[in-house]
């Protein structure tokens, strides 16, 4: 699915590019249904970007993996705990940082612009904010 989007938007996957993931579902952020929306991205789909040099990724979804409640599911199915944050544990093979909870993703061309990444230190936190900034030239 990931090669076939990049097929789609016509974009060759380069080292160090940062990949962003719209799902629409920022469109319904602070709604009901918003932790229930988004498609996550497994631990198949991450390694594929971290094997190609992709570093960075971000979502509007409230996670990089799939909605919980789906998660949950599938779990009660199968007994299988590795699917249980399977996109963030794959940074445990290749590392990686994620960006969660994006906002105006839908206003993004498909490519062609350069995105920075300002994180905010937390003391003793495995995780914090981040302002993430779209650059477009002229």
């Amino acid at each position: 699915e990931i090669e076939a989007e990049l097929a789609r938007i016509d974009h060759d996957l380069q080292p160090l590019d940062i990949v962003l993931i719209n799902t629409r579902a920022g469109e319904i952020f602070g709604q009901p249904g918003y932790l229930d929306a988004g498609v996550g991205i497994g631990r198949e789909a991450t390694l594929y970007l971290l094997e190609r040099g992709v570093r960075v990724v971000g979502t509007d979804a409230w996670s990089w993996d799939a909605p919980f409640k789906y998660t949950r599911e599938r779990f009660a199915e199968s007994g299988d705990a590795s699917i249980i944050w399977e996109g963030h544990k794959a940074g445990r093979d290749i590392g990686y940082g994620q960006m969660e909870k994006l906002a105006n993703l839908d206003q993004l061309p498909a490519n062609g612009f350069m995105v920075s990444c300002f994180p905010y230190k937390i003391k003793h936190a495995s995780a914090g904010f981040v302002r993430a900034v779209a650059i477009f030239e002229d």
